[in-house]
């Protein structure tokens, strides 16, 4: 008995060993999914992943290329849809080249705060405009992530109080034609440049400023080559945190709810902590010999309303939609 016993047992456990073997990888290890932004390691939302990759690990090993190391700035959209990419930060301006009815949400003082932006993104307005890119693009949105209140940061000091004062300033944009035209729109000469040469412009002479979010003026040092910034106010800063279409098809419904609940999490932390840098900011700013002062933004808004209803862009927006963004409590 005691023979047979054993060499029973010894044969099961063998067999389920050898079973083992043949499972595939990825019932054993995470799967890796591969993320890339234009932002750096110091940035928020640098640790935002960080909190996202932690919360799903037993199921996914998120890693992330930052600072542009993988795909240029505006290129990350295109290695999403081609399957090179597994996640990405998206700007709203890169999805409206695709979506031309995109545009809209890249425009000049459409959203009034990051409370405004997150609840579009929440309600039936912000689902048809994500179910557009998902259909059109064939990525899927995870969430907007905000990213301070664009602002213009100047080398110089001389005084700008409305659009009229930034005429012939070289103020450098990102490429692509929303950001042309939101530099337009503000009344300057928009350069495109990439962000990661942003800094060498101001210090070179290339450019005469920058348009971009305190705590990115921050992270990039920005501050350093600048004398004054110029509290327009004339952007909302949003990504989109963004995953592979095919990837997220790929999840269980259960697997899709949590991650969908981490990725809201870390958003909504990201968020508030921009949120609070912001109101440190300006001051330590000051206190670092900038002058940081508020032109009249009314005359900033109402030039810039002019300069989008006239454009082209503004024939492919969704009719009424403006109204009811402006109209969302």
């Amino acid at each position: 008995m005691t023979f047979q016993t054993r060499r029973r047992d010894a044969l099961r456990i063998g067999a389920s060993l050898a079973a083992a073997s043949v499972l595939p990888a990825w019932s054993q290890t995470p799967q890796t999914l591969r993320f890339a932004a234009v932002f750096s390691d110091r940035d928020i939302r640098a640790e935002m992943m960080k909190q996202l990759a932690t919360a799903v690990a037993a199921d996914y090993k998120i890693e992330t290329f930052l600072n542009s190391t993988l795909y240029k700035q505006g290129t990350e959209l295109v290695a999403l849809q081609r399957d090179n990419l597994d996640m990405g930060n998206i700007g709203p301006q890169d999805f409206s080249k695709q979506v031309p009815a995109w545009s809209l949400l890249t425009s000049a003082y459409l959203f009034r705060d990051a409370n405004h932006l997150t609840r579009f993104f929440a309600s039936d307005l912000g689902t048809q405009m994500k179910k557009m890119v998902e259909d059109q693009v064939k990525v899927k949105i995870l969430g907007p992530t905000f990213f301070g209140t664009r602002h213009v940061g100047l080398k110089g000091k001389k005084k700008i109080s409305t659009p009229a004062d930034l005429v012939g300033v070289k103020l450098r944009m990102p490429p692509g034609d929303a950001w042309q035209l939101l530099g337009k729109s503000l009344g300057a000469n928009p350069t495109p440049m990439a962000y990661a040469e942003t800094y060498t412009g101001l210090q070179t002479g290339a450019i005469d400023g920058q348009d971009n979010p305190l705590p990115n003026v921050q992270n990039m040092k920005f501050y350093e080559v600048m004398q004054q910034i110029v509290l327009t106010s004339h952007l909302v800063g949003y990504d989109l945190l963004t995953i592979n279409l095919k990837v997220w098809q790929a999840m269980s419904p259960a697997k899709q709810q949590a991650f969908q609940a981490a990725a809201d999490k870390a958003i909504a932390w990201s968020n508030a902590e921009h949120l609070k840098r912001e109101a440190e900011l300006a001051e330590e700013f000051r206190k670092a010999g900038l002058e940081v002062y508020a032109p009249n933004v009314n005359a900033f808004r109402e030039y810039a309303q002019k300069v989008y209803l006239s454009s082209e862009q503004a024939k492919d927006w969704p009719p009424g939609m403006l109204e009811k963004i402006n109209a969302l409590s």
